[in-house]
């Protein structure tokens, strides 16, 4: 076949085909005879000219002689690890054996599920005996054991990779037992060394918490049970979790693997972390920069920064990183490194606690980055030495020498920076040795978690690459210095110590205000007055970490007007709210107003915030507005009989600009609604992808139901312990049929007490708790405890249909044959003889 005669056929073949139809008609539909014989002109053509070659045929059992394994090697991964001496020369033969090796699988379990007891059980009692009598030959006789650094064994490591999990047939029912729990949240299959980070905020009930580079959510929702772990029983965590990520779709991962855990804490963003929005809240702009006034503003007493990496620390479970690898990428995320992080610092408040954390081993995203933090922070934060916490965790001290950057050319310091290598040297005024050089990078790049490696490449790489630079600089960066700063005190975890992945932690300590004697902030209107766009009144400046001495101009966005470049300045000044004139006298900056020519009056400013409110600022994404329906809130509470301990005005939004017709309404704990609050009055500086949890849905059901809004699933368990009325008890085996069957019938419950019970009701949504037998008919809430198993369902005219999703009906099946003795069901989509009736 030649292949330089294919398009010329097929060319020939549309332009006929094309030919007919204009003669049938133009673009009026084909006959049958023509459409038959179009249809088999092509036919014919994908035949006969485009044969594909015939499928290489291989025996059952045998192997695919024309499918190779990628070689896992890299000379210059070899040789650049070499030099940094990341481990004892003696070692390194071990160090490079156990990363050709595939990555053990491991998992947490989450302490605040419901199920937690019956988890664990299954786990120690039926999983670990089956699987070491098993696969004990294969794998080891610990096949599976918890991890003994992780507190209460809630971790668990397997002697297998998750390649080797799917294809064993030994390991069928496990896998199959660890996938349907990681879907319903009991469980999240994770990396061991990613846990680490999270261990190391030390959490406290009352904590805001701030995971700057969030997704895909693992550590998320780790730090998710521990605020749920640490609450009081029946009440709500009092510590508000906002996980931030750069890019949509990944922020979309994110809420699709928090949502399992059905908390009311979490706020999902969608921001640039190294531009995290600054929520400050003053009366007056002007009080913003006098020492006597602390304005209302947006801080977190933990920080979980895990920034974007070159991710060479994860080379065991992703085998091309071998073929793809070069030291240029590190080098190309150092500088956004270092900018996020120290986002990350301004934003936590003093006495508070951030973790940084790389599953990278190199050390210019690693140390090179903490050294920077603390030389442009200087007496503010500490590197703590937390060698004492988590003992039995495998970690080694950070790294304080490292390659040199003496005599790098001067057209190669756009991609190696000084702040690279080891050194505790400033200039006079306190800046960071690299803020003379001009670093060419796009501020319009997205970064995200998983960047990939060609891009990374892409940024800090020449034609020749970086390894060439590297290359060229060999003989004047041979040499090696190193830090006065304490990089001791950071952790590094190399896999063949403990069987697992790569990763770096580091734990900083804010000890006063980045700002205080060194920071001054001046707003000025006029530099972005000559832009040729719309611009947003309600934008903030942005905190920046500068030395002292410095004064930072920042752009304050001013006005609603499209402003072209032709514009006279005076036209454009007359747009400015405000004319700030900078006076300097004796190291002292002061701030002075000048109203401008625009009309300001606090009716138009009322205005303005109330359309803010109203809808939302971001493109794309549906506001956040609290939901203030109070009729249709009187409605649910007198409905289900709600009481009036379980607070809902003030804490129920919606993402549905029209209030009254609201699709779904949303709970939030006070935190949370302190910050949407604060957000609000800011002018809406945080662009909310998510948040809260899903309470109401609203119903278009025509049985006369009174209450346009039924329970959601998700929100049941912490509403369950309020709700007095449209309350059902279920014997364990109508509770059975309802998951089974979904729709049942009043007369074909086994119970007949139970059928007119639910026949007695009016329609609507209604709550069905399982109990056994109906010994406890007049139902006390304050009885319910979190093990009380219940499901929303709806009394339809003459069936109860439970609205409860395939995967928590299966894992509700699973939790009640067994200690009931009940024979389980198919949880597949089964005939129910029943429904015809």
């Amino acid at each position: 076949m030649k292949a330089s005669r294919t398009p010329v056929s097929l060319h020939n073949l549309l332009v006929a085909g094309g030919h007919r139809k204009r003669c049938f008609g133009g673009g009026r539909k084909r006959g049958r005879l023509q459409r038959r014989h179009l249809t088999q002109a092509l036919e014919s053509f994908w035949r006969h000219t485009l044969r594909p070659a015939p499928p290489v045929v291989v025996a059952r059992g045998e192997a695919n002689p024309s499918w190779q394994p990628p070689p896992l090697e890299n000379p210059a991964f070899e040789e650049y690890y070499k030099e940094q001496r990341i481990v004892r020369e003696e070692e390194w033969d071990d160090f490079i054996g156990v990363l050709r090796k595939p990555l053990p699988a491991t998992f947490r379990i989450n302490a605040s599920s419901q199920f937690f007891k019956d988890i664990f059980s299954k786990l120690e009692n039926d999983f670990k005996r089956y699987l070491e009598s098993e696969v004990s030959d294969e794998y080891g006789d610990d096949a599976i054991r918890p991890l003994p650094w992780y507190p209460g064994n809630l971790a668990w490591h397997l002697n297998f990779s998750r390649k080797q999990l799917r294809k064993n047939q030994a390991l069928e029912s496990f896998h199959e037992f660890l996938k349907h729990e990681s879907e319903v949240g009991n469980i999240t299959r994770q990396e061991a060394v990613s846990m680490v980070p999270p261990l190391f905020l030390n959490i406290q009930p009352d904590h805001h918490i701030l995971d700057m580079c969030a997704a895909p959510g693992s550590k998320t929702f780790q730090l998710l049970e521990m605020i749920h772990q640490s609450k009081e029983p029946g009440l709500l965590p009092r510590a508000p979790v906002v996980a931030n990520d750069v890019n949509a779709q990944r922020c979309d991962l994110l809420i699709h693997n928090t949502k399992r855990m059905c908390t009311a804490n979490l706020i999902v963003t969608n921001h640039e972390a190294q531009n995290f929005p600054d929520c400050c809240l003053a009366n007056d702009p002007s009080e913003i920069y006098r020492s006597n006034c602390k304005p209302q503003r947006l801080e977190f007493d933990r920080v979980l920064c895990d920034v974007p990496c070159s991710g060479d620390g994860t080379i065991r479970k992703g085998h091309d990183m071998w073929r793809k690898w070069n030291s240029g990428m590190g080098n190309g995320l150092h500088l956004l490194q270092v900018d996020i992080s120290m986002r990350g610092i301004s934003l936590l408040k003093v006495g508070g606690r951030m973790v940084y954390s790389t599953c990278s081993m190199n050390p210019v995203e690693n140390e090179a980055v903490i050294a920077e933090l603390l030389r442009r922070s200087g007496n503010s934060i500490e590197l703590l030495d937390v060698s004492n916490e988590l003992p039995e965790l495998v970690r080694r001290p950070g790294l304080s020498t490292w390659k040199n950057h003496e005599d790098v050319p001067d057209d190669r310091k756009n991609v190696i920076l000084p702040s690279m290598f080891p050194s505790s040297e400033s200039t006079q005024e306190g800046q960071s040795v690299c803020d003379n050089i001009e670093v060419k990078t796009d501020s319009n790049r997205s970064f995200s978690r998983n960047f990939s490696i060609e891009k990374i490449s892409k940024v800090c790489c020449d034609t020749d690459g970086v390894s060439n630079c590297n290359s060229k600089c060999s003989d004047s960066t041979s040499n090696s210095m190193g830090s006065n700063f304490p990089l001791h005190r950071c952790m590094r975890i190399v896999p063949h110590d403990q069987d697992s992945g790569a990763f770096f932690i580091a734990v900083l300590h804010k000890l006063s205000p980045l700002n205080e004697g060194q920071v001054v902030e001046v707003t000025k209107t006029e530099h972005i007055l000559s832009t040729n766009r719309a611009v947003n009144f309600h934008e903030e400046p942005q905190l920046e970490t500068v030395p002292p001495g410095k004064v930072v101009v920042h752009q304050q966005k001013i006005g609603f007007k499209f402003l072209d470049d032709d514009e006279s300045l005076e036209e454009k000044k007359k747009l400015s709210m405000y004319d700030h004139a900078l006076k300097k006298d004796n190291n002292l900056i002061e701030v002075s107003l000048v109203s401008g020519d625009v009309k300001n009056d606090q009716a138009e400013s009322g205005n303005r915030r109330k359309k803010l409110q109203d809808q939302c600022k971001w493109k794309g994404v549906d506001p956040v507005l609290f939901f203030k329906h109070l009729t249709v809130i009187r409605s649910i509470v007198s409905f289900f009989g709600i009481n009036i301990s379980f607070p809902l005005e003030g804490h129920l939004v919606t993402r549905s600009a029209d209030s009254d017709n609201a699709r779904r309404i949303y709970y939030v704990s006070k935190s949370v609604q302190e910050i949407l609050q604060l957000n609000v009055e800011v002018g809406e500086q945080l662009k909310i992808a998510s948040l809260g949890l899903k309470m109401f849905e609203r119903h278009r059901s025509k049985d006369g139901c009174p209450c346009a809004y039924r329970l959601s699933y998700e929100g049941l368990p912490l509403l369950l312990p309020y709700i007095s009325k449209r309350i059902l008890c279920a014997s364990p085996n109508d509770f059975l049929r309802l998951l089974q069957y979904r729709t049942v019938n009043f007369a074909h419950f086994i119970d007949a007490r139970f059928g007119e019970e639910a026949a007695s009701l009016m329609p609507g949504c209604c709550v069905v708790i399982l109990r056994e037998g109906h010994q406890n008919l007049d139902l006390d809430p304050k009885t319910m405890d979190p093990t009380t198993i219940a499901i929303v369902c709806w009394r339809g005219k003459a069936t109860l249909n439970a609205m409860v999703s395939p995967p928590d009906r299966k894992e509700l099946l699973e939790r009640i044959t067994h200690p009931f003795g009940l024979k389980a069901f198919r949880v597949e989509e089964d005939e129910n003889p029943q429904r015809q009736d």
